[in-house]
């Protein structure tokens, strides 16, 4: 059997793997996990007995399952090394997981569904206070990233030199997500020029929320 990846169209994390999964020319089976209708699928049981912490994305190779975005990313370059998402120095490569980190430790997960939601039933955050969230938090992990990319001599026409890799895999969905929650976006120049650099590959369009089999027709819900 071949990668199947349990995912999730709007999904930040499914997305990156995406991302991945295309830069490495690799086919994979998607496995649509909704994680809002009928409560959230990510909950059901036989979708727990996968991922226990019912999150997407899981990747299923064989009978392994390697759940965690950069987790599946780094696994990926170690059993498919070409085309690699990470450089082949050390430095380089601390330099990528860093500005990886930046979104997916740090950005991505104090605005994820799950904390969005938990705000709203539980401490009774109203939509417009939750917006003003996500857009405070996306808007500190930008102004970081700008910062680390912009005259940094290792940054090119990518995050890292002139090929795309991890970094920038994790970069776009959050910039989707900028987009998403309006963020204005004049202060990070660096940020737009990489996002159009990548959008104008295939393996990012392919990638993008819109082209999934389980994205809305219509506007989004």
């Amino acid at each position: 059997m071949g990668l199947v990846l349990y995912d999730y169209w709007r999904s930040s994390a499914a997305y990156r793997v995406r991302i991945a999964l295309n830069l490495k020319g690799l086919s994979y089976e998607s496995r649509q996990v909704h994680l809002i209708r009928d409560g959230g699928e990510q909950h059901a049981a036989d979708y727990q007995a996968i991922n226990p912490q019912q999150l997407v994305p899981a990747l299923l190779d064989g009978e392994r399952v390697i759940t965690q975005s950069l987790a599946i990313m780094e696994y990926l370059d170690e059993t498919h090394p070409e085309t690699a998402l990470l450089p082949a120095d050390a430095r380089g490569r601390a330099r990528v997981r860093a500005l990886a980190m930046t979104v997916a430790s740090d950005a991505h997960p104090i605005g994820n569904l799950r904390v969005l939601q938990y705000l709203q039933s539980q401490l009774n955050v109203d939509e417009l206070q939750r917006v003003e969230w996500s857009r405070h938090w996306i808007a500190v992990s930008f102004s970081a990233l700008e910062t680390m990319l912009a005259g940094n001599a290792a940054t090119g026409r990518y995050c890292h030199g002139d090929v795309p890799g991890m970094a920038d895999a994790c970069l776009v969905p959050q910039f989707y997500n900028a987009l998403r929650w309006k963020l204005s976006l004049e202060e990070y120049p660096t940020l737009q020029r990489i996002y159009g650099e990548c959008n104008a590959l295939e393996a990012f369009q392919r990638a993008a929320p819109e082209a999934q089999p389980d994205a809305p027709v219509a506007s989004p819900a």
